[in-house]
């Protein structure tokens, strides 16, 4: 394994993290009826995978990872502007979060 080397963190370390976090993302859907803790989860998720884009920018030296997690950025918060819109919506017509109800909304 590496070690310090002038004080830098070893790359390996980030991806450790970065999958570690991942994990219990990915955990967190499949276990949790709640849709709020689905969309921290998935957040939780798309941070991971921008910690691993930054960390090999840095490693590398290129910014085409820092640009890349840009977007994915954007496009989260999309995501969770939409998403919370949706729960909004549905808490008001069946004053419930959980998944498992969502079954019972038919045209």
């Amino acid at each position: 394994m590496n070690e310090f080397v002038g004080g830098q963190v070893p790359f390996d370390w980030y991806l450790y993290l970065s999958l570690v976090l991942f994990a219990i993302g990915v955990a967190g859907v499949l276990m949790r009826r709640n849709a709020i803790v689905m969309f921290m989860s998935v957040e939780l998720m798309l941070n991971s995978v921008n910690l691993i884009l930054v960390s090999y920018s840095s490693y590398t030296g290129k910014l085409s990872g820092m640009v890349f997690v840009f977007f994915v950025m954007v496009v989260a918060a999309a995501e969770v502007a939409v998403g919370l819109a949706l729960l909004v919506s549905i808490y008001r017509n069946i004053r419930s979060v959980d998944i498992e109800e969502l079954k019972n909304l038919k045209w």
